[in-house]
Parts: C-alpha cells; structure tokens; sequence
C-alpha cells in the first residue's frame, strides 16, 4: 500500500502530508479546489514529466514523497536499497527552470527506474491505467492473480526456471565460445569458492543480530547493571534480601499458624527465583565485558559476505550459497574428469524441459480461466453503469519467456454493435477507470488510486460504484478524488481539498474527524438549505 504521501510547494499546494489507510480512502473539495493536484503528484512518482508550471509560489521548486510497501522486484533501484529497509522511500524534485529529479531513499536514480517501482504498488486511473492495460504482460498478470495462489506460484516457479536456463546457456556459451573464456570461468568457480570457505546457511542472519546486539552495549549493560543492583546490591539489602527478611519473619510463625506455610513457601521460592535472576543478569554483563573486540570481528564478517555477493553478482546471501554449491560440484566434476562442455550441455537441456513444462502448466490453467474472468468482469462492468459492455480475454502465443508462452489481450465492447477492440485503445477517460475498477474487483491488486471514476455518473449507478469500491478495498488499498457524497459516505479515511484565498491563493489538505466529515458530505449533497428543501 501507499503509506504516506508528503507536498511541498506543488502548484497551489504549499505543505501537504497525507498519512494514507488500508482500505477506501475518499479526497473530496469543491471544484476547483486542487484535487488534481494529487494526482499531478502521484503522477510525478510513476514517472510522469515535469515542468516549470508545478512549481508553486513560495519556493524555488516542488517535491514530493511517499512511502510505500516495499514490492518483491526493485530491478535497478536494488541496489539503492539501504540494508533492512522494510520501504521504498522514493521522491522527485521539479526545479523552476523545468528539470526534474528522481531519488530512491533519498539517493538519485533514473525517473524510469523509479517510476517502474512505484507502478509494481500503484495502478493509477488515466493516461497510467491506459498505458498498464496497453501492455500485454500486465494483462497476463492480472489473469494469473484471478486463477489464483497456485497459478502465482507457477509463476515464480517459471521465472526462477527461467532464470536457470538463461545462466545455463551462458554458462554453456562460455565453456564452448573459446579456451580463454573457459579459462576464465574455471577461474572465476575456484575464486567463488576459495571467497566464500567457511559459510554456512544462516550465517549473515546470525552476524546482523549479533552486531545490532554489540551496537547497544552499552544501553544493554546499563539496563543489565540497574537490574542487578536493584536485586542483589553489593552493599545494603536488594529485592532478594528483603525478600530473604520477610521470609525469615514469617518462618518461626509457620509453627504457631499454619496457615502461613504456603506465604513463607513463597517467599523462600521468590528469593531463589531473584538470586538467580541476579546470577544470570551479572553472567549476561560478564559475557558484554568479554569480547571487546566482537563488533569488528562482525562487521568484517559481514563486509566478506557483502563483498562476496558484489563480486559475483549475487542479490541474496541465499543466492551466493547456491552459486558455491554449483561451483564446487562443477569444480569436484572438472576433477573427476567429467567434459565440462558436454555437463553444461546437459543443465540447458534439463533447464528447457523444465521451463517448457511449467509453460505449458500456466497455458492450460489461463485457457480454463478465461472465459469465466471475462463473465465476471462484465458483470462488474454492468453493475457500475457500463450495462452494454462486453468483455473478452484472447490468448495469443508468443516466444517463451520468463512467464512462459502467451501474451493476455483485454478487449472490450462498451456499446453493442461495434467491433471489439483492446481496452486502452476503445474506452474513453471514464470507461477506463471503471474499466479498471471491473478487473481489479475480480483480480485483486496493489494499491488502485482513481481519479475519474465519477465521471458522467449519478443516482444508482453511483451507488454501484460506491459499492465496488467498498468490496474491493476490503482486498486492497483504494484512493478515490470524488465528486459524489455516495462514494466519500463509504470511506475508511476521508481527506478535504480546500482552496484558501490569500496573497497567494493556496489550497490545504486535512484528514476529516466525524463531524467535519458529516459536514462536507452536506455540502457534497448541495448544502443545508438544498437538504431542507428536499426534507
């Protein structure tokens, strides 16, 4: 999802954070009061282009920032990721003269780059969902999500297989372009293996938790040290003594009142359980005192595996194990006098059978889901006022790929008696957005942000809407700019636009409470005298 949307000086924005909920999320105002700025800002984040005219007035330049959940590929911006960021932090910089920049936490990286990311968390309605349904891959991926866990399983199981085979048939190409090459590949498997003598599954785990520990030693001896001498002090008498004091005031009384055995048993039992307290907590502060050189045998440890997977160009510590492995077993082979040539040869063969196999898998499952993906969507299509719309999913083969050998085609029919047509080519601004509303309600997805879903719409079909948002944001993240009090009335967080004259005119953007929220949804249904009249 969208965490957190922060503005600065955008067009007539001067300072805005919108801090954003799971579920339906409703931005309303008055016309014209700087709703389609927001979009303007998140429009900047999926990569849209930038000029002087979004620089607002009480700065040199605009910016903007969010914070999302951090998606399962970053591609290039890997390696902009800081270690154990659980977010992708990304902003753009619009500067007077027109030049934008884009960063990822806070370091430059390509707007492309930035903008692929963001687009994996949010679906945009608009120019960005028109580009998204023109590309048959996101089709195809939609039609996966709807066949469901398995068939997104295959899908990873294809990609890794894909992967497989891509580096089998390099790794074959290398051993039979030339000798100098399979020398250096011979090479390159005994580096791999000499670098990373010693490692064990488990390892940078276990190194990471042991250096965060040592880098607050000294908040842990402090504690450790309070808690001890709160229990056992050296000098005067701790919560152990004066637990030993009350038990042996009570213990010559157990004779004469019986029923005071089971207090003294406690306090006995109590003094033991807080000298052992005591005892572990001064080991724990011993064994702090005992390796004063531990952290820098850490972080060196940590800087090989780093420097480890830099090298030999792996993502994951996971990733570098499994490449040692192959290396060992393909350097054991070379020794036992196994053709290299002939055994790479092998792993391309078995890497196609295998990426082959699990093709055909997904071909069949999307074959069977089609039809009934196709019905559900124009169901949704008539609930939400597009009632002649038809809808159909075509299947074309194309060269084998990561996600196997077909490309999803979406073609609609919003009106009867015309031709079929791809869904970004035939539906206008507002067909589009419902469009995609539709498919998401039956697909699922990331966070679906809508900035056009009212248009030409009113009474009952609104309602429709209103109701297809709410269902679907019982699944995922939805950000609605609305007009119509049916959709903002079902919100989980409801954000007002207003427009604020001054010397500049600005416009402010604040999360509703309840009565604030009942009052604009009074002004959303034409003011209180309108109410009355209607009363």
């Amino acid at each position: 999802m969208l965490r957190r949307l922060r503005i600065e000086n955008l067009v007539l924005i001067r300072e805005a954070e919108l801090e954003l909920a799971p579920g339906l999320n409703a931005i309303t105002g008055e016309t014209g009061a700087g709703k389609t700025i927001l979009a303007q800002a998140i429009g900047l984040l999926l990569g849209a282009k930038g000029d002087d005219s979004f620089v607002g007035a009480v700065g040199a330049e605009a910016y903007v920032e969010a914070e999302l959940d951090l998606p399962g590929e970053l591609d290039e911006l890997a390696e902009l990721r800081p270690e154990d960021e659980d977010a992708l932090v990304v902003s753009r910089r619009v500067f007077g003269d027109g030049r934008t920049r884009a960063y990822a936490w806070g370091r430059a990286a390509a707007r492309e780059d930035v903008g692929a990311a963001v687009e994996r968390v949010v679906a945009m309605s608009g120019q960005f969902e028109q580009r998204r349904l023109a590309r048959p891959s996101y089709q195809l991926e939609v039609l996966d999500r709807f066949c469901g866990v398995e068939q997104l399983r295959r899908r990873d199981e294809s990609r890794a297989a894909w992967r497989e085979l891509l580096a089998a048939r390099r790794r074959h190409e290398e051993l039979t372009a030339n000798a100098a090459l399979a020398e250096a590949r011979l090479a390159e498997l005994q580096a791999l293996a000499e670098d990373t003598e010693g490692m064990e599954p488990g390892d940078e785990e276990r190194l990471r938790g042991e250096r965060e520990r040592l880098r607050h030693v000294a908040e842990l001896a402090e504690g450790a040290a309070a808690a001890v001498h709160a229990l056992a002090p050296e000098d005067g008498e701790g919560a152990s003594g004066l637990v030993g004091l009350a038990e042996r005031a009570v213990a010559p009384l157990e004779r004469l009142a019986p029923e005071l055995q089971r207090a003294g048993d406690e306090l006995r039992d109590a003094e033991l359980r807080l000298r052992e307290v005591a005892s572990d907590l001064q080991g724990f502060l011993a064994s702090l005192e005992a390796e004063p050189g531990r952290l820098e045998e850490l972080e060196a440890g940590l800087d090989r595996i780093a420097e480890a997977k830099r090298r030999f160009r792996c993502a994951t510590y996971e990733e570098l194990l499994a490449r040692t492995a192959e290396a060992r077993a393909e350097l054991a082979a070379l020794e036992g006098g196994t053709d290299p040539a002939a055994a790479a040869a092998q792993a391309v063969a078995d890497a196609e059978a295998r990426a082959h196999a699990l093709a055909a898998e997904l071909r069949a499952e999307r074959n069977a889901a089609a039809p009934a993906f196709a019905d559900a969507v124009a169901a949704e299509l008539h609930d939400v006022g597009m009632g002649e719309g038809e809808f159909l999913v075509e299947l074309r083969e194309r060269d084998a790929g990561s996600t196997g050998i077909d490309d999803a085609v979406f073609l609609v029919r919003p009106n009867a008696g015309l031709p079929f047509g791809p869904v970004a080519e035939t539906a206008s601004g507002g067909e589009l957005s419902r469009i995609a509303l539709a498919i998401a309600a039956v697909a699922g997805g990331e966070t679906l942000v809508f900035d056009e879903i009212d248009a030409g719409i009113g009474g009952e079909t609104a309602n429709a809407v209103g109701r297809v948002l709410r269902r679907l944001a019982e699944r995922a993240q939805v950000i609605t700019i609305t007009h119509l009090p049916q959709i903002a009335a079902l919100a989980d967080r409801h954000f007002r636009v207003e427009k604020v004259a001054g010397d500049p005119t600005h416009t402010r953007i604040e999360q509703l409470g309840d009565d604030e929220r009942k009052a604009e949804l009074e002004r959303m249904l034409g003011g209180q005298e309108f109410l009355a009249t209607v009363r």
